[in-house]
């Protein structure tokens, strides 16, 4: 069999044209633009494991050879500089074979292809390599010294995203690579001289599998966001006035540090939080300013305004009500009034009114209407504030007009009768005295008032009608002559009623006497008899 390493170079070159193109048709289905799905993919990877070298070929001319390498050692390092394309630096050890060893150092380009949980991937290498052996010709031992060459390699494999440390590890489940190594130890010399010399092409698969670490992303973390509003965002001077910031997409590994300043009034914070005294603010607009910061780099810091509005001093406002809004005279009302400040000042109150007397300097009063006219009264409520500030207000109060006396009315007085003294049936008696005198003596408290006397008869009495008028007659006179009263405040009647009587009705001034079934009498006509009779005095 002939050796050719034309040949062996060719299936080198084949073999990472596949592995380009199969690369490139991943990298065309899903666009550098996008997202990963799962973790961000890294930055740098480091690899290190286990490397099984299957070497294929000899030493020629000696025709002696080379031997697999079971136990080795990789590491390799790659440095991505988007999400499917890098750089990779390989070294691997496989120092101790049946007879042969063998080291290589090379560099390259790297594709990958991150998917859920797993990452294909592909890579070109050239570098150099130290070859040692064969050590074997026949039953002598010869040995060729460690000489560099070169070597080629192409493969890819694929790995695993370990669910830990926020997938920080991967294992790699297999890298197989087709390896192809020139060294040239020098002239030919035949055993049993030394060193033999020659030129050996090895190719055969390098097989690894060990641990990845991965370092970095190659999406960068959001930058740094700081939004701040104020509270209240209108105020009045001297008002209290809290920015408060949220900050996203900080790194919880780093300490954030804040800032405040604003172009108006007093600002302090160190925090998410900052105070603005407005004290001596004039009213207009005003910013207050936040910076956060995790470090000096771009997307590390951020910056927020919030603005704020200082308002003019308001007047306060009043109303008023009255409770009740109608009275009688001499009755009060209560006045409620309800100032407010739009700032909250402490309020005075005060009031005034147009009749009767108010009282009160709270947000109620009273208002006494005693000695006060009939009408409206106009109460007025006067508000101040600590900055001078006024305003008023005015509640009606109505007062009734006294509801006129009531009409007054006749009273009926006591009656006297004239049954006891059948010879003098019309003659007022000593038993009427006791009623008569109090008539007289209501006569007499109401001076103004006149009285009814109404003689009545009774229905079997003969003469009646004559007879009821004498006890009227008789009665009028006793009570002129008896007790003084005013005989133009009497008038007497006769009745219908049927019995031997008199009686007496009160008529005070304005009230109105009933004459339905009366009949005045004629005093003229009608003989006054007197009370007793007048004794004879004998002849001697």
């Amino acid at each position: 069999m002939v050796y050719s390493p034309l040949r062996s170079l060719g299936r080198f070159v084949l073999a990472a044209c596949a592995v380009s193109l199969g690369v490139a048709s991943l990298g065309a289905q899903t666009p550098s633009t996008t997202a990963p799905t799962g973790p961000n993919p890294s930055r740098f990877d480091l690899f290190t494991g286990y490397s099984y070298f299957g070497a294929h070929g000899q030493l020629k001319p000696l025709g002696v050879n080379y031997s697999s390498v079971d136990l080795g050692a990789i590491g390799s390092g790659a440095y991505y500089f988007n999400k499917f394309f890098g750089g990779e630096i390989n070294f691997v050890a496989h120092p101790d074979g049946k007879n042969d060893g063998l080291y290589s150092a090379s560099a390259g380009p790297i594709f990958r292809a991150p998917m859920q949980n797993f990452t294909l991937f592909a890579h070109g290498l050239a570098g150099g390599s130290k070859l040692v052996g064969p050590n074997s010709y026949h039953s002598y031992q010869y040995h060729n010294p460690w000489t560099w060459g070169t070597t080629l390699t192409a493969g890819g494999g694929m790995d695993y995203d370990l669910p830990f440390f926020n997938n920080r590890f991967s294992f790699r489940l297999f890298e197989a690579d087709y390896r192809y190594v020139h060294t040239n130890f020098g002239p030919y010399t035949p055993p049993p001289s030394g060193p033999t010399g020659g030129r050996a092409n090895l190719s055969g698969v390098d097989l690894s599998t060990g641990i990845v670490t991965h370092f970095g992303h190659i999406i960068p973390p959001p930058p740094v966001t700081f939004t701040c509003s104020a509270s209240p965002a209108t105020a009045y001077p001297g008002d209290p006035i809290t920015v408060t910031g949220t900050a996203a997409n900080l790194n919880p590994k780093k300490t954030a540090t804040y800032s405040w300043t604003s172009d108006g009034g007093t600002v302090s914070g160190t925090d998410t939080t900052a105070n603005v005294t407005t004290t001596n603010l004039n009213p207009g607009s005003y910013t207050v300013k936040g910076h956060v910061s995790e470090g000096n780099k771009p997307g590390q810091m951020a910056d927020c305004s919030a603005p704020f509005t200082i308002q003019q001093f308001q007047p306060p406002t009043i109303t008023c009500s009255a409770n009740p809004s109608t009275v009688a005279p001499g009755d009060s009302s209560t006045i409620t009034a309800q100032g407010t400040s739009p700032q909250n000042r402490p309020l005075t109150y005060s009031y005034s009114s147009t009749a009767g007397s108010v009282t009160g300097n709270t947000s109620t009063a009273t208002l006494n209407t005693t000695g006060a006219a009939p009408g409206t009264i106009t109460v007025t409520a006067n508000v101040v504030d600590d900055k001078g500030q006024s305003a008023s207000c005015t509640a009606s109060v109505t007062v009734n007009a006294p509801p006129p006396p009531p009409a007054p009315t006749t009273q009926a007085l006591c009656s006297i009768n004239f049954d006891r003294d059948k010879r003098r049936p019309a003659r007022v008696d000593n038993e009427a005295k006791a009623c008569l005198d109090d008539v007289a003596l209501n006569m007499q408290r109401s001076s103004d008032a006149k009285l009814a006397v109404v003689g009545n008869a009774a229905s079997n009495e003969r003469g009646g009608a004559k007879v009821a008028a004498a006890r009227a007659v008789n009665t009028k006179d006793y009570l002129v002559k008896e007790k003084g009263i005013d005989s133009s405040r009497i008038s007497v009647y006769t009745g219908s009623q049927d019995g031997k009587s008199a009686s007496s009705t009160l008529i005070p001034t304005g009230a109105n006497f009933d004459q339905s079934g009366l009949t005045p009498v004629d005093e003229s006509a009608t003989k006054v008899a007197p009370r007793s009779r007048a004794r004879r005095t004998r002849k001697k």
